[in-house]
């Protein structure tokens, strides 16, 4: 794409006077970047698949032996046993320096190609530039990539060239050569090439952009900084005081994602960020798990209030639907049985003998009756009463248990049902 601007057209004659990679810098990446392999065969023998270099190992057949040295190229080796003679792998890596008053992310695709018993072959090319301003603003220069799901399928035969944003672009490199150029605006902001595993370009946009970032980096709190950088930079204003107050007591916040959750649940309930007392806890995983549950015990309350928020509702249905058995009651001298006649009198039958009856709305079917069965005032199991059938379809006590009066329930409303069928029949 040709550049359309004139910070484009800035970055794009710049580029082209970048120097090419030097043979010191292909050498640390073939050796730092790949994991470099030792076949052993059956009898035993070693070959070096960087070399081909081979020698008697002592190692047994069946152990992965990591850290062998190659005798010849002195290479560090992964000796594993296998029948495979051909052996590919594809990195990145990244070198960082500065043209004039740009900070450039140079990112080289690395090509390993070896076979049993001859030197390894390697490739190189560089595949994306990014030029990053002082002020925060970046362009990038790329080659083109054919639609694939291969991470390392570039067309090699296009030219670096100004291309438009697209997610192949943010390479995460394998390794980044040590010896890097820094523009003076990064070096004030404490960063150095110690820190790894950080995505060079959100990290150096948002060191650039906003001074937060320079006070988590120069605090030490990096796995905050690696964490937030980027476009989700802007999230942590919601933190910034607690993570304050966290650098003043020199907590260093090692797990992000669950200090994050757990100052969210810290917020939910009203604590005081502030407090070092709280968003500085000795042992956080037991603290976030706490609360955890304890927002979840609230969550199931809400739940249980709206249902009986919508029960109450729904009382007026159940009246209409149930009011002509209202008043039946009877008792064989120690037991009584009564008709539940409000949606509440369900709801507490549910809540003390610890059943659904309240739960499953078994007082809102057509053909159901709910009756409570009681000695004096303590409620004993509760009946579900089939219209239809004209029997007892469930009987239930505590936590869906039967009580030592099941049968002796049962049996008293059979010889009462006569008192529902004129009910019915009215």
């Amino acid at each position: 794409m040709k550049p359309k601007n004139k910070f484009q057209k800035q970055v794009f004659e710049l580029s082209k006077t970048l120097a090419p990679i030097t043979k010191v810098q292909k050498g640390w990446a073939y050796k730092n970047c790949f994991q470099h392999i030792g076949i052993r065969n059956a009898k035993g023998f070693i070959t070096c698949l960087d070399c081909g270099h081979s020698w008697k190992g002592n190692s047994e057949l069946g152990d992965v032996l990591l850290g062998a040295e190659c005798p010849q190229c002195s290479a560090k080796l992964k000796v594993e046993t296998t029948r495979k003679r051909v052996f590919k792998q594809s990195e990145y890596f990244c070198i960082v320096t500065t043209k004039e008053n740009f900070q450039v992310l140079r990112f080289f695709l690395a090509k390993y190609h070896a076979r049993t018993g001859k030197k390894a072959n390697y490739f190189i090319s560089e595949v994306v530039q990014r030029w990053i301003a002082p002020n925060g603003k970046y362009e990038t220069i790329a080659r083109t990539r054919p639609l694939s799901y291969y991470e390392d399928t570039w067309n090699f035969s296009s030219m670096l060239e100004i291309r438009p944003e697209r997610d192949h672009h943010h390479i995460n490199p394998t390794g980044v050569y040590p010896r890097q150029r820094l523009i003076p605006e990064l070096k004030r902001a404490g960063y150095n090439n110690q820190y790894e595993n950080i995505n060079l370009l959100d990290i150096f946009r948002t060191l650039l952009l906003d001074s937060r970032a320079e006070t988590l980096l120069k605090a030490g709190q990096t796995k905050v900084l690696r964490y937030f950088a980027g476009n989700n930079f802007h999230k942590i204003k919601d933190y910034w005081a607690s993570i304050k107050i966290c650098i003043r007591n020199s907590y260093h916040i090692n797990d992000v994602h669950n200090w994050r959750d757990y100052i969210d649940l810290l917020c939910f309930f009203g604590k005081d960020l502030h407090n070092a007392k709280y968003v500085c806890p000795t042992d956080l995983n037991i603290e976030h798990d706490r609360y955890v549950k304890k927002k979840r015990e609230w969550q199931d309350r809400e739940r249980r209030e709206e249902k009986k928020r919508k029960a109450l509702e729904s009382e007026k249905k159940f009246h209409e639907m149930k009011s002509r058995f209202f008043d039946i009651q009877f008792t064989d001298g120690i037991i009584q049985i009564r008709m539940l006649e409000s949606v509440e009198d369900i709801m507490q039958e549910g809540d003390i003998l610890h059943h659904c009856v309240f739960v499953n709305n078994y007082h809102l079917r057509p053909d159901s009756l709910i009756l409570s069965a009681c000695i004096g005032d303590k409620r004993i199991e509760t009946i579900e009463f089939s219209l239809s059938k004209m029997q007892v379809v469930q009987c239930r006590g505590v936590h869906n248990k039967n009580s030592e009066y099941h049968e002796q329930i049962i049996n008293l409303v059979k010889k009462n049902k006569r008192l529902i069928q004129k009910r019915m029949a009215a």
